[in-house]
């Protein structure tokens, strides 16, 4: 079961796992030197789901105001071993569910990674930017709602 939390309700071994998680995927697999740490994890929701003692799915849910003026999700991952279950689809089923029903909001925008833009579109993302790079890595910003 997907958990959703503050910063301040995740507990230390939670927040360690997460971290791990982002960093396994971001940092080590896709070999990309960034700043994981950005402040904006303060006033975020995480949505993350464990198992096995690990986080093996997480995205973080940023405020109006933090990176965009609409509501945005970000650092999306499912880490390498748990792929092809269908874990993305249902996290983010989750996540645009609680945008939805607890923060009142329409409107996501995302800053995708563009190999992914697919995937966003089957969730009703549609693509606003051309492709630019992120950390090197192609990126397309996508918007979901009115």
């Amino acid at each position: 079961m997907f958990k959703i939390k503050k910063i301040d309700e995740i507990s230390s071994i939670e927040l360690y796992k997460i971290l791990k998680a982002r960093n396994e995927v971001f940092v080590v697999e896709q070999d990309c030197v960034y700043q994981d740490c950005d402040d904006k994890d303060l006033k975020s929701y995480h949505l993350f789901l464990e198992e096995e003692e690990k986080v093996i799915a997480y995205l973080r849910i940023l405020p109006r105001g933090l990176s965009y003026d609409e509501i945005s999700i970000g650092r999306v991952l499912v880490i390498k071993e748990s792929r092809g279950r269908g874990l993305a689809q249902k996290m983010i089923v989750e996540a645009i569910k609680f945008i939805e029903n607890e923060l009142n909001e329409t409107k996501i925008k995302i800053s995708a990674q563009a190999y992914l833009e697919k995937f966003y579109k089957q969730h009703g993302f549609i693509t606003v930017s051309d492709v630019y790079l992120e950390d090197g890595i192609p990126h397309i910003e996508m918007i979901r709602g009115e």
